[in-house]
């Protein structure tokens, strides 16, 4: 029963149609992408400058703001008292013209995760903003922070133009500073970070950052790299950082950073730039409130003040309370100031089932991240009584699975090491069967290729192991020596010990069905497998600590991502967010031979590919080419192992307005990034 709904379920977005017909001059009334009143659309899906959007509209923009601005800044400790609308936003905000409705202001955002750092994600891109955005179709790159950008002519130069009166949540400029601040002192500083993050360099080599002037920021590259564009519009990584407020903790900035930290309580600046912004751009870091309550009174503020549409005011180990932030730089096209909603309110609950029994009692407003197919019934039962939609989309990235090539037990380092072994385990996997019981039919048995949608030079590897054949699997087992020496049904190592794959998994990546059909299908064939659930914290420190026998994760990428980030290519193929493998290999390059493992022949190769396939013209022969050996490395030596790529489901409660069809469900393009989270309106 529950297939044909899902199959009755439209995976398409809307298609509008824009009318060409001038309307009256005077106040703007307020367009919608439903009824554009004859408006003509823009230089980009949806959005509009000021004064692009005043010559379409015939109209002088007049500005509002949220009725409870007052009383919300009142709850973001170290704001002032506010200056009017007019003197909060820029000179030219973005204007946005939201799916059905002129909003409504008020109301709070109820939102679930696993934990800090855990399922967050997906909470984060409602209030994400960048330079710059994919639009909803994932195709055209759109203005945010950034009203304009250019590259030069060999994709060496790409420079940015802010918007000038553009303020922090504090009310502080933001200017270009904030940009060279950010890259230059916290991303390129080794006391911060002790290795840089490969997508914010360029070949191994970082880039320089220029500031001809407060609202314009040149980023000079060593080598082209056209991908650099499409990370930023993606990336939860944000290229900017208030210098104003982290600045007068940094040595290098402010000479006296040091005595005002211990002034503060704490050991030095770099103390207190760990609380409040970790060792990483990832926002999700908890703040001090958190991790220094005892010393939040004697800093300027419990957060560093935020771009983003909403400004954490609570954070404890039970969750987070976010307010509208009073400075946002967007306005409908009634020129309301936006977001309209006043608080989000987000709680950790780590148990899959608590969070889909929260749902069916509608206490969620939007969920998406961490749920599976395997969950949609129960959700669709509830449906009604919660008075909620479940849209059941496609994704982009699937599971997949990764052995411990540099497993601390040297006896499961070379069993999982031949690559025989890992054809066999693949051959092993029932992959129609994951389908029709996982994802009713709706999915695609599919090897790990790393790109998608699947490239050209990519296709011909979709099917590489991907055939169910245990026989064949047994046969490759029994080749290399892995066979069962003490007739207990179950296959040993080489030194007699049995092996027993410990499969620890978190429902955030994989669900414990398909899971289990794993293991089932594992064991089948002689490996001993067990399986447990455990925390996505747990499973990724592990993972990372070089502790984990096997890895599953959802994995794969656009092109126009890859072309921005190498991680996929590099030992230990993914970042600490995601499946990784080969720790030994990445400590191993990363110390330049010092410490670590080796790395074999072909990962050198696919490091040097993909700085190269980076530089080049997407799409042009000479980049199929490199692309072509970068899947056949990565691929052929089944660094992971792909199981079925099938669609996500996406919750939302219907009194949740202006929110559209997403085109996909996935992280790769951040989420609700592209669709605008900031419109949405709760209309009870």
């Amino acid at each position: 029963m529950f297939k044909k709904i899902f199959l009755a379920i439209v995976f398409s977005i809307a298609s509008f149609s824009w009318a060409n017909i001038a309307i009256a001059g005077g106040h703007c009334q307020g367009i919608t992408m439903s009824d554009m009143k004859g408006v003509s659309a823009g230089a980009y899906p949806q959005v509009y400058e000021l004064a692009d959007f005043e010559k379409a509209a015939n109209c002088t923009m007049q500005f509002s703001e949220n009725p409870n601005i007052a009383l919300i800044n009142a709850t973001i400790v170290g704001n002032s008292g506010l200056p009017s609308v007019n003197d909060r936003l820029p000179e030219e905000p973005l204007v946005v013209v939201p799916y059905d409705s002129i909003g409504t202001y008020g109301g709070t955002f109820r939102m679930l995760s696993n934990a800090t750092e855990a399922g967050t994600s997906d909470l984060l891109s409602t209030r994400h903003v960048n330079f710059v955005r994919y639009a909803d179709d994932l195709t055209n790159i759109v203005p945010n922070v950034a009203k304009a950008w250019k590259w030069n002519d060999d994709f060496t130069q790409l420079t940015f133009h802010l918007r000038k009166g553009h303020k922090w949540s504090d009310g502080a400029p933001f200017t270009s500073a904030d940009v060279k601040f950010w890259y230059d002192n916290l991303m390129m500083d080794s006391n911060i970070r002790e290795k840089p993050y490969d997508y914010l360099l360029v070949g191994g080599e970082r880039m320089t950052v220029d500031t001809p002037d407060d609202q314009t920021v040149v980023f000079n590259l060593p080598s082209p790299k056209p991908g650099l564009l499409a990370h930023f519009a993606t990336s939860y990584c944000q290229g900017f950082a208030p210098k104003h407020h982290l600045g007068q903790f940094h040595p290098d900035v402010n000479s006296s950073a040091d005595s005002l930290a211990q002034a503060a309580g704490f050991e030095n600046g770099y103390a207190v730039l760990a609380a409040y912004y970790g060792n990483s751009c990832w926002t999700d870091t908890p703040s001090p409130l958190l991790a220094s309550p005892d010393k939040v009174a004697n800093l300027p503020t419990a957060v560093y003040p935020s771009l983003e549409s909403f400004v954490t005011i609570e954070d404890t180990t039970e969750g987070r309370v976010y307010a509208a932030n009073p400075y946002f730089h967007m306005v409908d096209s009634a020129g309301n100031q936006l977001p309209y909603i006043d608080y989000q309110n987000e709680r950790y609950i780590n148990e899959n089932e608590i969070r889909l029994l929260k749902i069916v009692n509608g206490e969620v407003e939007y969920k998406a991240q961490s749920l599976s197919l395997e969950g949609v019934p129960q959700l669709m039962d509830g449906s009604d009584a919660g008075d909620y939609t479940v849209d059941i989309k496609p994704g982009i990235s699937f599971t997949n699975l990764a052995f411990n090539l540099t497993h601390e037990d040297m006896a499961k380092r070379e069993l999982f090491g031949n690559l025989k072994f890992r054809q066999a385990m693949s051959s092993a996997i029932n992959r129609d069967e994951i389908n029709d019981v996982i994802y009713y039919g709706m999915g695609q048995p599919q090897q790990y290729v790393a790109f998608a949608p699947v490239t050209s030079f990519a296709e011909k590897w979709t099917d590489h192991y991907t055939a169910y054949d245990p026989d064949a699997a047994k046969a490759m087992l029994d080749e290399i020596g892995f066979v069962d020496k003490d007739g207990d049904g179950f296959r040993d190592l080489s030194n007699g010990d049995q092996l027993v794959i410990n499969f620890d998994f978190a429902t955030q990546g994989v669900g414990g069905g398909e899971v289990e059909l794993i293991s089932n299908a594992w064991n089948a064939v002689g490996v001993k497998t067990v399986f447990k659930e455990v925390t996505p914290d747990e499973m990724r420190s592990a993972q990372s600590s070089n502790q984990l026998d096997v890895s599953a994760w959802n994995v794969s990428m656009p092109l126009p991502l890859i072309l921005g980030m190498n991680e996929q290519f590099v030992p230990p193929f993914g970042d600490y967010f995601n499946l990784r493998t080969g720790m030994l290999w990445a400590e191993y390059i990363d110390s330049d031979g010092a410490n670590g493992v080796e790395p074999p022949a072909w990962a050198y190769e696919m490091i040097d590919d993909i700085n190269t396939f980076q530089s080049l013209t997407a799409g042009t022969p000479e980049s199929d080419e490199v692309g072509g050996r970068l899947v056949a490395n990565l691929t052929g030596n089944l660094v992971f192992i792909g199981t079925v790529a099938g669609p996500y489901p996406i919750v939302h409660r219907n009194a949740l307005k202006n929110f559209t069809q997403f085109k996909t469900a996935s992280y790769e393009y951040y989420r609700t990034y592209p669709y605008l989270a900031q419109q949405w309106f709760i209309s009870e």
